[in-house]
């Protein structure tokens, strides 16, 4: 359904830094870079989310972000690079039984304050 997505940020070097990290975890990667922007998605593609700085860059109330992983491995890694880098948790990576059965995944806010979520849907039975 979705194309793309673009988030505001303050200060993109930090985001980028951040953003490098966390999504490289997922084998997503940077896959451009300008003065006021970045854009990520698969290597060698095009982006699907874009970071733009603007001033008052705060994150919208009740927004959150989920990325798809292709494994539980891949959110547990997700959620370690996404702290290493500077992220908050806002859940540890597990199973999430009443999003779904066999719905894992992890949570954390990125340095300006966006909640993001990486998830990795399995059959229920583990």
């Amino acid at each position: 359904m979705l194309d793309h997505l673009s988030l505001g940020v303050r200060d993109l070097r930090r985001a980028t830094a951040f953003y490098d990290a966390a999504l490289g975890a997922l084998g997503l990667a940077r896959v451009w870079t300008r003065d006021d922007g970045a854009g990520y998605g698969p290597p060698g593609g095009d982006d699907r989310l874009a970071l733009f700085v603007h001033a008052a860059a705060a994150p919208a109330p009740g927004m959150h972000l989920a990325f798809a992983a292709a494994s539980d491995e891949q959110v547990r890694a997700f959620h370690a690079a996404a702290l290493r880098a500077g992220g908050a948790d806002e859940g540890l990576p597990g199973l999430r039984p009443r999003y779904g059965p066999g719905y894992f995944a992890a949570f954390v806010r990125d340095p300006e304050g966006h909640r993001l979520e990486a998830v990795h849907h399995a059959p229920a039975a583990r």
